[in-house]
């Protein structure tokens, strides 16, 4: 069941996404942070979301942290994986044993991959509005903590949530507008990675901390993650203006 302590956490979490859903909202940011809030209220240990492009291909979109956004970008490049299956299928996949031969038999490049990176269970939900799916929610585990049906349906919750704040109500009856909105948060996220390279680099420090130190800069001055990350890619931004992520703690 629900303690009463996470569904007041989940009425925070759904007020501050609706607060977010403006006209000129960041779809790159509320996906960001949509992905650490459910390894906050699923109690799993990483998340990640991945969306179709217009040619129907899967892109890494939002991870929880850097681990995780390389093993979903190794499930796509190697088109194998829960998460493939559940955006080709349209149906949920939960408390996957990665250490089960079942599922080295079904992935064979992917299942060995997460289980380097410490993952041992694994959860594919998909990113649907009724018959339409766009794009997979992936949730891991380290430890054999299993999901229940309640779990299972927030799950499915955050997901639709997600699903919704990419494909407006405007616009679902409009292909080319949703194929450019998707394509824009995907463009969006190819700056926002080349920053924490940059940023990485610079301050010689590790890329979740950079990131932390953009992404915290970002919304304490109202700016959209890509906007800001274009302007640091074209040295029109000094990049000294954001607090070293020693300094953000």
């Amino acid at each position: 069941m629900i303690n009463m302590a996470r569904e007041q956490r989940l009425a925070e979490v759904f007020v501050e996404i609706a607060d977010s859903l403006i006209d000129d909202y960041d779809v790159l940011d509320l996906l960001q942070r949509l992905s650490t809030r459910c390894v906050e209220l699923l109690d799993v240990s990483a998340a990640g979301i991945l969306l179709a492009d217009a040619r129907g291909e899967l892109q890494v979109i939002a991870a929880s942290d850097e681990n995780t956004r390389l093993l979903e970008l190794f499930a796509r490049q190697h088109d194998q994986g829960p998460c493939v299956d559940c955006f080709r299928g349209g149906r949920i996949r939960t408390n996957i044993d990665l250490r089960h031969p079942e599922a080295a038999a079904a992935w064979p490049r992917f299942t060995p991959e997460a289980l380097a990176s410490g993952f041992v269970a694994t959860h594919a939900v998909p990113l649907r509005l009724r018959d339409r799916v766009v794009g997979a929610l992936n949730l891991f585990q380290v430890s054999e903590h299993r999901l229940d049906d309640d779990d299972i349906a927030l799950a499915q919750a955050l997901a639709d949530v997600a699903t919704v704040t990419i494909l407006q109500q405007r616009t679902l009856e409009q292909a080319h507008v949703e194929n450019a909105q998707l394509n824009t948060a995907l463009t969006s996220r190819v700056l926002v990675e080349q920053v924490k390279g940059v940023l990485a680099e610079r301050w010689n420090t590790s890329v979740d901390e950079a990131f932390a130190a953009f992404h915290s800069y970002a919304q304490a001055h109202r700016l959209r993650l890509s906007d800001l990350a274009r302007r640091i890619i074209d040295g029109t931004f000094d990049t000294t203006a954001i607090p070293f992520p020693a300094d953000t703690a």
